[in-house]
This record gives C-alpha cells, structure tokens and sequence, in this order.
C-alpha cells in the first residue's frame, strides 16, 4: 500500500497543499514552522479520523475556514483509490471513496493504513492510561474497523450510565431507587467485554513485534514487555510480566467474552455503592491500562530519556510489523524521529525502515537523515511543496 498524492485544503496552516509522493522513502525537508508534521498529520487522520496531535476536529481547520479536506490517492493491490474526508466545524464529517459519499466517516476506517511515529509519541511511556488505551485501540481498529462501533457503542452506554448514576445517587439519598442501573450495567459489561477480549488478544499478538524492533534499537540492554493491567478481574488472566529472574512468561490464552462479562458484571456489583457516592463509572476498558515493562519493572518513571524514546518508537515499529503480517504493508510515517536519535540508532532505524513499501518521513535539515536510506527528497516551504530538483 502507498499514497500515490496528498490534497490539502484549509487543513492547519495549509490553504492548500498537494505533495507528490512515491513508493519507498519520501522525506519532507524544511525549516520549522512551514507546516511539515501538518502534513504528515492529514495522512494520518485519513486513516484513523483522529490527530495525534489535538483531541477535537476543530484545530483542524484554517482559522477562518468553514471546513477543511483531506484527500489521497491510495494504491493498493494494484487497484488505486480516491479517499477523502471533510471536516466540519460543529457538523458530522463527511467522507467518500471514488467521489461517492459513504454513509458514516468511520466507514472509512481501514482503507488507508498508516503507523505514525512522532515526538509526541513520548507521552506513550511517561504519560496517562489514556494514551495508550488510544494507542491499543487505533490498532485494533485499523486491523477489524468494525471494532469502531464496538467502542462507540461503549462510550455511549458508559455515558449513560454515568448520568444515571448520577442521577441514582441523589435519589438513593433521597429515599429512592432506580432498578433500571441492572439493566445499563448489562449493556456495559457487553460491550465492554468484547472490547477487553480484542485487546488482550492484540496484545498477545503486539508483544514479539514490541520485543523484537526494541531490541533491534537499542541493542543489547533490559527487554521491554507489554502488561494488560484490567479494572475488572481478567479470569486466567495476563501473568506478571517478569519472573525471580527477570525472564519473561509466555501469556496465557486469552479468556472467552462471555468470561469476561460475567467478571465485569460482578465487579460492577462490587463496586456499585462507590459509584453511586461518586456518580461515575468507576470499572471498565475506559479506565484499564497497557504497562510497559522494561526490565524487571514499569518503564513509566524509571526509563531514561533515550530508553523512553526508543520503547515509544518501538511500540509504533511493532504495530507496523504487527498489520504488515495481515498481508498488507501499511504506511509508515516518521515525524522529525531522526533529529532524537543518535547515530548508531539512526543507522538502526534506517535499516529497518528501508525495506517498507512507502515511508514519508520529515526533517528539519537534509543531514538528519541517514542516506542509506535513499528515496525522494521533497522540499516544504510557506508557499507548497517541490520536489528535488
């Protein structure tokens, strides 16, 4: 898979764009500010309707602007294909394959494959749970996009249910009760269920990949490991990540959904009466978390700059090994990766990287890059993009 052609209109700082790009190496080269990672960013939304950067559509859009578009020319199996999504301010997006209109934009979601590496990525190892349920769950769904619905069909129910709990925990005070809340705990545990079952079972297959592109960055050094750690009980569940030794385990099978939900449903009975005090949802995939081992302990507080780098970058070189096993390579974007790196792992990364079907990756300068990777040089100034002369 690679993007033949990248259309921007009043998308960031971009009025408009349009970059020629090639299968192998493409590496977008300017000085700060001229709207580099914006572009490599509109790729990325085009394949998961979301930015790695902002949590909302709305800094999308050029200030002033209505809307922006995003539009690429994407050749896959031979067969090349027109997407494009329309980001509305304050309106649903609207997406289309071949200038036809698709019914929902996430019917979008695994058209265009892309892994996207960038400085922000960091945020992976040192940052919130939240980062990386989103990392866990943009790869789930770029593998299975109907896992989309799974989760929006959870954040729906989770929403409600939240409200009213709310709402159950004044009338409770009051004298008063709500026996709908048994009802809204089993849609929970259902969806909430096959959500925790997609990622244990991506998890198990995420973890050699993670393992493995580690290894190969950083050398000889700790091993890195990826630990599910559930809100919910996890029957036969994932084991610790490191014997007496410092050797890893095997992962044990990952449990049924039925499983799963009947573990959810008693933990929310568990805890019923602190959620009824607080009012919110307190169990559930909204509030798991992906440990991140490195050694014998979690590598969030304890890894140095460079081990955090080098486990976040590995995390994304994983996935990337992880959907090119599915048959299909996707594209991988590196953001501004190489300027972090020192040159021993430049020259690591660069050999591993070289060999991917398309890779569009930014620099601030040409010496950044190694050039054993080779590939097209495009050249990004404030008025577009040219190619090398």
């Amino acid at each position: 898979m690679f993007a033949r052609h990248l259309s921007l209109l009043d998308y960031r700082s971009w009025p408009s764009a349009e970059v020629p790009l090639q299968p192998g190496v493409n590496v977008l080269i300017g000085r700060n500010g001229t709207g580099k990672t914006n572009l490599v960013e509109a790729l990325g939304y085009l394949a998961t309707l979301s930015s790695h950067r902002v949590a909302t559509d709305a800094p999308l859009i050029r200030r002033g602007a209505e809307r922006a578009v995003v539009r690429s020319a994407v050749v896959s199996d031979d067969r090349e294909l027109l997407l494009e999504i329309e980001i509305n301010n304050g309106r649903a997006n609207r997406a289309r394959i071949n200038r036809a209109p698709l019914t929902r934009a996430r019917d979008l979601l695994g058209v265009l494959r892309t892994v996207l590496f960038a400085p922000e990525d960091l945020t992976l190892v040192r940052g919130d749970p939240a980062e990386r349920r989103r990392f866990t769950d943009d790869v789930l769904i770029m593998r299975a996009p109907r896992m989309a619905g799974v989760r929006a069909d959870y954040d729906r129910v989770l929403k409600q249910r939240n409200a009213l709990l709310k709402t159950a925990g004044l009338a409770r005070r009051g004298g008063g009760e709500l026996a709908t809340l048994d009802v809204w705990d089993e849609h929970l545990a259902t969806a909430g269920a096959e959500l925790v079952h997609a990622r244990l079972a991506l998890i198990a297959e995420l973890r050699p990949h993670v393992a493995a592109a580690y290894a190969d960055l950083a050398g000889a050094g700790d091993a890195v490991g990826l630990v599910y750690r559930g809100t919910v009980p996890i029957p036969d569940g994932d084991q610790e990540p490191a014997d007496a030794t410092g050797a890893t385990p095997e992962p044990v099978a990952t449990p049924e959904i039925d499983a799963l939900r009947e573990s959810m449903l008693a933990e929310l009975i568990r805890v019923r009466q602190h959620e009824l005090d607080r009012g919110i949802s307190l169990v559930g995939p909204h509030r798991d978390d992906l440990e991140l081992v490195l050694g014998r302990g979690p590598a969030k507080g304890y890894a140095s700059h460079g081990e955090s780098w080098s486990f976040a970058l590995a995390l994304r070189l994983g996935s990337f090994a992880l959907l090119r096993s599915d048959g299909v390579d996707p594209i991988l974007v590196l953001d501004d990766v190489f300027a972090e790196l020192d040159t021993t792992r430049r020259d690591r990364l660069a050999a591993l990287v070289a060999d991917a079907e398309q890779v569009v990756l930014t620099a601030a300068v040409h010496g950044d890059v190694p050039e054993a990777l080779g590939g097209v040089r495009l050249w990004v100034t404030d008025q577009g993009v040219t190619p090398e002369p």
